[in-house]
């Protein structure tokens, strides 16, 4: 039996879910886009499962999550129509774990070198699941504090996920902007700059190479700058809560 205090939260992130999506389907329309070419990704980390099974009780399926451990741990409790994003900084150690613990993953959004690359590639392999979706996180802010490859090496990058890790589907490109939005619009449009060079690179259509841009602060200006994903955490859940800072 879920708390009062977990249905409570789980009927206030359905509230604010269908205020997202609301959002999210008019900055598309000014943008003079299509809303349903738009994926939210409800950002559940820190969260009980009771809350997260309200979002999806109100008929959302893309959620994401940063850390390993929480999403092992989540994940069995939740059904399996669930599409699992990972979007945290993915060590190689921790790649089989979160490969065969969640069968239902369906992204992984965080690819910031070869290595990584190449261990996802090796393990979808030996495990037999089907080709995974992977984006190429890429460093547009250039602090020295976030993860992701430099502008100047994401055709590189993206060309080996391509055309080295068969067992991977790149389809696309992440950035996370400055925590302060100071020069959001410059990372958008340095995101997009790169979409443009790989796509040119990859012989693929730009409609081929997603944009995840765009946070609980500044998901619709991602909208109308051309995201196609964008990951919702705080305002859909309300502010995390941190009561173990260990997790990995």
């Amino acid at each position: 039996m879920s708390s009062p205090a977990a249905l409570e939260g789980a009927a206030a992130a359905a509230a604010a879910l269908r205020s997202v999506l609301s959002r999210a389907h008019q900055a598309a329309e000014r943008a003079g886009r299509r809303p349903e070419m738009v994926r939210i990704v409800a950002v559940s980390k820190t969260k009980p499962v009771a809350v997260v099974r309200g979002v999806y009780d109100a008929g959302h399926r893309c959620f994401g999550e940063n850390y390993v451990q929480e999403l092992l741990d989540k994940a069995p409790q939740l059904p399996m129509d669930i599409e699992w994003h990972f979007i945290g900084n993915l060590q190689s150690n921790k790649v089989k774990s979160l490969l065969a613990g969640v069968p239902n993953l369906d992204m992984v959004e965080s690819v910031d070198d070869e290595k990584i690359a190449n261990r996802l590639d090796s393990v979808v392999a030996s495990l037999g699941r089907k080709p995974l979706k992977v984006l190429v996180q890429v460093n547009t802010s250039g602090e020295e504090s976030k993860y992701g490859v430099d502008p100047s090496g994401c055709v590189e990058l993206a060309k080996h996920v391509k055309m080295g890790c068969p067992n991977l589907v790149f389809s696309g490109l992440m950035t996370i902007g400055m925590l302060d939005y100071s020069s959001t619009p410059e990372n958008f449009r340095t995101l997009a700059k790169c979409r443009t060079e790989v796509c040119k690179e990859l012989g693929i259509s730009e409609e081929q190479c997603e944009l995840s841009m765009g946070m609980s602060a500044d998901f619709e200006q991602a909208i109308e700058m051309g995201s196609t994903n964008v990951r919702v955490g705080s305002t859909i859940f309300g502010a995390r809560e941190y009561p173990n800072k260990n997790k990995t």
